[in-house]
């Protein structure tokens, strides 16, 4: 209706990030706030997705895998999304298989042993078995200790500044990738290649969250503390009734925790928070840094923040949150 100045693209082209008129092939795709050219690939844990003419076209992969984080003072998030909390001082079966009454033959068991490392009673995960048949690996004290061996499972190790990573495959039966931060954060990356059932603390790998407190006993507990003393592996240990609010016991030190926890809400982490609910990651990261009082806070700190930013590069969304001042890497010497 009326004449307005400025510049417009000719007919068939559209305007790119960078002002240019390109035709609708060469239109960029949009993700966590980046530009991705023609071609370029995302890749989540169950779809990759090809920036095609300005949209994401995704296919399905043919093996999905799934994630069961164990981070800080025992929160834990299962393969099918559920969250707990949970303080104990004792060993816990993580994720196993050989759970049906059918097939009681177990061909992996991932045990975590507790530690407490605050006033309050929290504890903090510090030492992984994996037991793989007659080979076993154990992570302790920031490194691993392998015995045994077992000539149907292949393994590689690797490593760099923060984590140590391990790449098992069970052929026929599983893919897995286990990450630990050699502190307190633990990874167990799974696909299968069978619907062979899977359970303890990690959930038993359905796709359905609201059974994932199943009991050894194969029944759905009625509150997590049941389902948790349920997988204890020695049962010679007590069984855990309530759990600490380490905020309530360390009041003096919750404005400290808020205040360094509140970069998981601020711009740093901005592009992520559309694609991964930051608040869980914030009150997990509020807490740790609560219970964290005779050494490490900085570390349950760092290590709790780090959880929410290994999440968002899981949605293809890296954020470089880390500075010199602020939970800093340090180089490896003279390098």
């Amino acid at each position: 209706t009326k004449c307005e100045s400025g510049c417009v693209c000719a007919d068939g082209l559209y305007e790119n990030l960078d002002g240019r008129c390109v035709p609708a092939e060469e239109c960029p795709c949009e993700y966590g706030g980046l530009a991705y050219g023609r071609g370029e690939q995302i890749q989540t844990e169950c779809e990759i997705c090809t920036c095609t003419k300005g949209k994401w076209k995704c296919v399905q992969k043919t093996r999905c895998s799934s994630t069961c984080n164990l981070y800080g003072e025992g929160h834990i998030t299962t393969f099918d999304g559920q969250r707990f909390v949970f303080d104990g001082n004792c060993e816990y079966i993580l994720a196993m298989d050989g759970c049906s009454v059918n097939r009681p033959i177990s061909s992996f068991k991932i045990v975590t042993e507790n530690v407490i490392c605050g006033k309050s009673g929290v504890t903090c995960s510090r030492s992984i078995s994996i037991y793989l048949g007659n080979l076993t690996i154990i992570l302790r004290d920031e490194t691993f200790a392998i015995s045994g061996e077992n000539p149907g499972v292949r393994y590689k190790v690797k490593k760099n500044a923060l984590h140590l990573m391990f790449d098992i495959i069970i052929p026929g039966k599983y893919n897995m990738t286990l990450i630990w931060n050699k502190h307190m954060n633990f990874f167990i990356k799974i696909s299968r290649e069978t619907q062979e059932t899977i359970c303890g603390l990690c959930g038993n790998y359905n796709g359905n969250m609201k059974d994932d407190f199943e009991t050894r006993s194969k029944y759905v507990a009625s509150n997590e503390l049941e389902f948790v003393n349920s997988w204890k592996e020695n049962p010679l240990c007590g069984d855990v009734y309530f759990v600490v609010d380490p905020c309530s016991k360390n009041p003096y030190r919750k404005a400290w925790a808020e205040k360094t926890c509140s970069v998981i809400n601020s711009h740093v982490f901005s592009a992520c928070h559309n694609k991964v609910n930051r608040m869980p990651y914030y009150e997990a990261c509020v807490r740790d840094s609560c219970g964290c009082d005779i050494g490490g806070d900085c570390q349950c700190m760092c290590d709790a923040i780090a959880v929410y930013a290994m999440a968002c590069l899981e949605k293809g969304i890296c954020i470089d949150w880390r500075t010199p001042e602020f939970c800093p890497v340090y180089c490896e010497y003279y390098n």
